[in-house]
């Protein structure tokens, strides 16, 4: 038999698992089998901002407010909070008595360990002799883990019960001695797997030597997915999303002016995730690249399309624009100081601040006197970013904007006059462009616009860089 599948089913998608699990789980393959596949599931939809904090919002979860050193009621109510929600997940999903004692079983279980865990660190860090800041990060990958887990465990209690030969592999470090690699925990629990003859169900946290989360944070899943597809040299990795990759957000342009993609290669792949679209994270992207792994990003809710397939050497037929993309959750840093001319530690310094508050930074500018860094994050670490670059420059003058990124995307956009179509495609929409980005290997043009711009700017880049350049059809790239 042919090496495996390796997919990814995103967490809404399995928050609407009675679709799913006939779409995706017992839907055969060609060969009619349901096997030689391995899924990594991730949390339900909102599970992991409980445990650890709204991802947009930055709004406390069981792990900020027990890092924020609030009072031990505070985190014990955001634990009871994700109690109840996961809770009233099993009773949705699970109708018979004895599946629904057990799902509750397993997950209570193991958030009761959590929060004896926790309860335990808070006593033992009342002695001077221990931090508990020093013991977070272990905190937040316990925590993060359970949503996975979760789901991992309920999907094979499911598929149990359709009489699939389905097994959960923890990859969590639950009750582990020690934590290993990441390339050994992954050896170790797949060395015996059968994938011709057995559905694995993957959690998408993997506890290991090396901390996913310090790295990646809430993008450990894709490791996870990308690690197991190089190990077992899958012969595709599939990505399962709520929606298609289109050419813009049907919710903003209208469903009925995108398709599919339909092919594409990881560069725009990586434009994309800058923009905080996550076809796939970059470093998960690298090993798939590597082994020349193609990647098929799918609608969970359409099995039968085939979706976009990314791979590494594919360049559109002819020059054109693919995609329209964008981000509104984006703040403008400015800093003025006409101190910073010839001053290259302006710049490495500032950057340094912003990716230690765990700020990302999409794009930045400069002239003589002032550097502007695009940012998105929690607003808090945003306002302590301006403080401490106070701090360090008392000259500067910090200002922070609300503003808009909007993209034109492609892997061949060497079109004589684009630039010019799109500064004209939003000045006819009464749109102003704050400021304008394009590269010599010309694959992204980035526009900075008003927060309040960025609908009416990405209709007016899609009708003009793709619509109109289709003659009023928008084609999927062959």
């Amino acid at each position: 038999m042919t090496n495996p599948t390796v997919e990814k089913i995103g967490g809404t998608s399995m928050s609407r698992f009675n679709e799913i699990k006939h779409n995706i789980f017992l839907r055969s393959q060609p060969d009619q089998s349901l096997y030689n596949r391995v899924f990594v599931v991730s949390a339900y939809a909102g599970i992991t901002n409980l445990l650890l904090e709204h991802k947009k919002t930055g709004d406390a979860g069981v792990y900020s407010s027990f890092a924020e050193a609030e009072n031990e009621h505070a985190w014990r109510k955001h634990l009871s909070n994700v109690r109840t929600a996961m809770l009233a997940i099993n009773t949705e999903m699970f109708t018979d008595e004895l599946s629904l004692q057990q799902a509750n079983h397993f997950i209570l279980e193991r958030l009761n360990d959590a929060e004896l865990c926790m309860e335990n660190l808070q006593k033992l860090c009342a002695h001077g002799h221990f931090q508990v800041k020093s013991q977070l990060i272990r905190v937040r990958e316990m925590l993060a883990s359970l949503g996975e887990a979760h789901s991992a465990f309920n999907t094979v209690l499911m598929l149990k019960a359709q009489k699939v030969n389905a097994r959960m592999i923890d990859l969590s470090g639950w009750n582990e001695p020690e934590p290993l690699p990441f390339d050994a925990i992954i050896e170790k629990h797949l060395s015996r797997a059968q994938p011709a003859n057995e559905l694995l169900i993957v959690t998408g946290y993997t506890h290991c030597e090396e901390g996913l989360m310090q790295t990646f944070d809430r993008g450990y899943s894709e490791m996870t997915f990308a690690k197991i597809a190089t190990h077992l040299h899958a012969r595709e990795a599939i990505i399962h999303k709520e929606y298609h990759l289109s050419s813009a957000d049907p919710g903003v342009v209208g469903a009925d002016c995108v398709l599919p993609i339909g092919r594409t290669n990881y560069d725009v792949a990586d434009q994309l995730s800058n923009l905080g679209m996550e076809a796939i994270h970059p470093k998960a992207a690298r090993g798939l690249r590597r082994q020349q792994i193609p990647l098929r990003i799918k609608n969970a809710f359409e099995p039968e399309h085939t979706g976009t397939l990314i791979t590494q050497d594919y360049k559109n037929t002819r020059p054109c624009v693919e995609i329209i993309a964008g981000r509104k959750d984006v703040v403008g840093i400015e800093v003025f100081d006409q101190e910073m001319l010839g001053t290259p530690e302006y710049d490495i310094e500032i950057s340094r601040l912003l990716n230690q508050l765990k700020l990302y930074t999409i794009n930045k500018d400069a002239d003589a006197n002032t550097i502007t860094y695009y940012v998105t994050g929690n607003r808090k670490m945003i306002n302590r970013a301006v403080r401490l670059i106070e701090e360090q420059y008392p000259l500067a003058v910090v200002d922070l904007h609300n503003i808009s990124v909007v993209s034109a995307i492609g892997s061949d956009m060497k079109v004589r006059g684009i630039l010019a179509k799109t500064v004209a495609a939003l000045s006819n929409a009464s749109i102003n462009i704050m400021a304008l980005h394009q590269s010599v290997r010309q694959v992204e043009i980035q526009c900075i616009v008003a927060e309040e711009d960025y609908d009416a700017a990405i209709k007016a880049l899609h009708a003009q860089l793709i619509e109109e350049e289709n003659h009023g059809t928008v084609i999927r790239a062959a």
